[in-house]
């Protein structure tokens, strides 16, 4: 279901300006269904992803995946790098038929079905606690497991995993570096006074975000915009960089963001929301 077919025939972000911080090949489809909802999208990626310094650690535990029991996958980015590095190493999906495949939320685990394998677990809260909760009863002591992820994730997974007695391979699958390429706009953008929502969609998008700009400037700059963010991890890292979040949908999705922040204004006067960027707790 879409932003716009959610709240019936209206175009609720119809003259709404909406900042997009997505890495640019992944901002196509969040900024598609806020545009189908009327909104004019800006899109400003802050991060970008890049494979690892080295491709030395992932080819080593892609080489021995066949003798873990799980391979976890907490992105899509991570599961299109391995499939990539697969790839040009003359592999596939059946160098992981072997462990059993878990997957941190609907997306990564469409993202492992198209390349041709089975997510056995999808927790219902789409964040690594969630994921840990899944995994208790059937992650035994002794297991090996594959966790090919961002060389910065959080360390929750690899926590939790070794409390429980598996031997953790934590790899760098991908990295995210900041992106500025786009930051004279959306500072012209905020001077302005023309942005109505910022979206963050991760923590690195609201780092990366918040580094953009001088000590001081942001308070400023946010009076009066909206901040929009995936989930509960994601508007914590907004908390610390002061930013309130305005607008949380209930399932960490992509189109259930599109889809809050389309309900957001269709329940809003016209106008600019004055002060919802402020530094407050969330």
């Amino acid at each position: 279901m879409t932003a716009r077919t959610e709240v019936g025939a209206a175009r609720p972000l119809s003259g709404r300006v909406i900042v997009v911080t997505r890495a640019l090949e992944q901002a196509g489809r969040f900024g598609a269904l806020l545009e189908e909802a009327g909104a004019r999208v800006l899109s400003v990626p802050t991060i970008a992803i890049e494979p690892p310094p080295s491709w030395a650690a992932l080819d080593a535990a892609l080489a021995a995946a066949g003798a873990c029991q799980w391979v976890i996958f907490t992105s899509v980015n991570g599961v299109e790098m391995v499939r990539r590095r697969l790839a040009e190493t003359g592999r596939g999906a059946e160098a992981l038929r072997g462990p059993r495949v878990a997957a941190i939320g609907p997306a990564t685990a469409e993202a492992i079905r198209r390349w041709g394998l089975a997510p056995e677990i999808v927790p219902d809260e789409y964040v690594a606690e969630g994921l840990v909760e899944r995994l208790r009863a059937l992650v035994r002591p002794g297991d090996r497991v594959l966790l090919p992820r961002a060389a910065e994730a959080r360390d929750v997974l690899v926590r939790e995993l070794s409390a429980m007695g598996a031997t953790v391979n934590e790899v760098a699958a991908y990295r995210t570096r900041p992106a500025v390429e786009g930051a004279a706009a959306l500072t012209a953008a905020l001077e302005a006074g023309s942005v109505d929502v910022v979206t963050f969609t991760s923590s690195s998008t609201v780092r990366h975000f918040a580094a953009l700009f001088a000590k001081g400037e942001l308070p400023r700059l946010m009076q009066g915009v909206l901040v929009a963010c995936i989930g509960p991890v994601t508007a914590s890292t907004a908390a610390e960089h002061g930013l309130r979040t305005a607008i949380a949908p209930a399932e960490y999705t992509i189109p259930a963001l599109a889809r809050a922040i389309a309900l957001h204004f269709a329940n809003a006067p016209a106008g600019r929301s004055g002060g919802a960027g402020l530094p407050q707790p969330y």
